[in-house]
C-alpha cells in the first residue's frame, strides 16, 4: 500500500491553489492557508479559510495534481466545502413530511403513498363472490317464492329469477365502491386527533354545563364513529362545523338556559334607621356624652 504523504511539488503549489480560489470566490473572502491533504498519488487538495459572511467554518478546497515524472503542477478543481465546525442547514425533509394541518392552500396537491397505513383497498369491482362465501350461498338459494318474481305463463321451471342488486350496487350504497377506504388504523388516528382537540379533557369541556351528548345542536356521525363523535351545528360554539367528542361541551349548549343557575349570595343590606350618638367637642365648652341618642333627646 502506497503512503498518502502529500506529493512535494503539489504540496508546494500553494500560490497556484490560492489564485484559483480567489478567482472563484468574491474578492477578499479567501483567508489563510489551513493545510494540504493527499487525495491520491500526486493529487493534493489545499484548504483555505472562507471569510464570506454566512459561511462560518467553511473552507475553499482547491485540488491540484501532476502527471507521473512531470514537474508541472496543474489545477483540477476549486470548490467551497463545509468544515468540521461549519454552519450547515438542517437536513432536507421532503415537503410531504414537512406539511402540517392548515398548510394546504388552493391549487396544492398532496399525493398519498400507495402503502399509506390510513387506507386499505375498497371494493375490487368483481360481481361474483367467492364460491364458499355466505353471499354466494344466498344467491344460490331458491328464489321462486320471492315476492318480486315475475310470473309468466308456463311451468314453474320456466319462471325467471327475480332481479337482484349486484355486489357493486351494495358497495356503492355503503360507500365502499372506492379504490381505497379508511383503514382501522386511519380510523383510530382520526379519533385520537378529534378527542385531543375537542374532547372531555379540554378546558372548554371542563367548564361546560353539560356534554354534547345532550345538546340539540349535535349532528351524530354514521357508522362506528356514531358511538363517540358528532358534528357541532351551533354557529356560536367554538366547535361549529367541527367533529366533537360526545363528552365535549361548551357554554353554547342548547339547554344551558333552562339549567338551574348556581345560587347567588344575597345582596348586602344597609340599615339606615340607626342613629349614631352625638358628642360635643371639649374646646366648645361641653363634655363628651356617653349616653345614647334616646337619652339625649329625652333630657333636652
Amino acid at each position: 500500500m502506497r503512503s498518502r504523504t502529500p506529493d512535494r511539488l503539489c504540496a508546494e503549489a500553494v500560490d497556484l491553489a490560492r489564485a484559483a480560489a480567489e478567482e472563484t470566490a468574491l474578492p477578499g473572502t479567501v483567508g489563510e492557508h489551513i493545510g494540504a491533504v493527499a487525495d491520491a498519488d500526486r493529487v493534493v487538495t489545499h484548504l483555505f479559510a472562507c471569510k464570506e459572511p454566512g459561511y462560518r467554518g467553511w473552507r475553499w478546497a482547491v485540488t491540484v495534481a501532476r502527471a507521473s515524472r512531470a514537474k508541472v503542477v496543474t489545477l483540477d478543481e476549486s470548490v467551497l466545502l463545509p468544515g468540521p465546525d461549519a454552519l450547515l442547514a438542517p437536513e432536507w425533509v421532503p415537503w410531504s413530511e414537512r406539511l402540517r394541518p392548515g398548510d394546504m392552500g388552493p391549487g396544492d396537491l398532496l399525493p398519498t403513498e400507495a402503502e399509506d397505513l390510513r387506507l386499505e383497498p375498497g371494493y375490487s369491482g368483481e360481481e361474483a363472490p367467492p364460491p364458499n362465501s355466505v353471499v354466494a350461498e344466498g344467491m344460490a338459494a331458491d328464489v321462486a317464492d320471492s315476492e318480486e318474481a315475475d310470473v309468466v305463463p308456463g311451468s314453474p321451471a320456466a319462471q325467471p329469477a327475480p332481479a337482484r342488486g349486484g355486489i357493486a350496487d351494495i358497495a356503492e350504497e355503503l360507500g365502499m365502491r372506492r379504490a381505497r377506504v379508511l383503514s382501522r388504523y386511519g380510523l383510530h388516528a382520526a379519533a385520537d386527533r378529534w378527542e385531543e382537540a375537542y374532547g372531555a379533557k379540554t378546558p372548554m369541556a371542563q367548564a361546560a354545563p353539560a356534554t354534547c351528548m345532550t345538546c340539540g345542536f349535535l349532528s351524530p356521525l354514521t357508522g362506528s364513529l356514531r358511538q363517540a363523535f358528532g358534528v357541532c351545528a351551533n354557529e356560536f360554539s367554538p366547535a361549529d362545523g367541527r367533529v366533537v367528542s360526545l363528552a365535549y361541551g361548551c357554554g353554547a349548549h342548547s339547554e344551558a338556559a333552562v339549567m338551574p343557575a348556581p345560587p347567588r349570595p344575597a345582596p348586602p343590606v344597609v340599615d339606615e334607621t340607626v342613629v349614631e350618638p352625638l358628642s360635643l367637642r371639649p374646646e366648645e365648652g361641653g363634655s363628651v356624652s356617653e349616653t345614647g341618642p334616646a337619652e339625649e333627646l329625652g333630657h333636652s
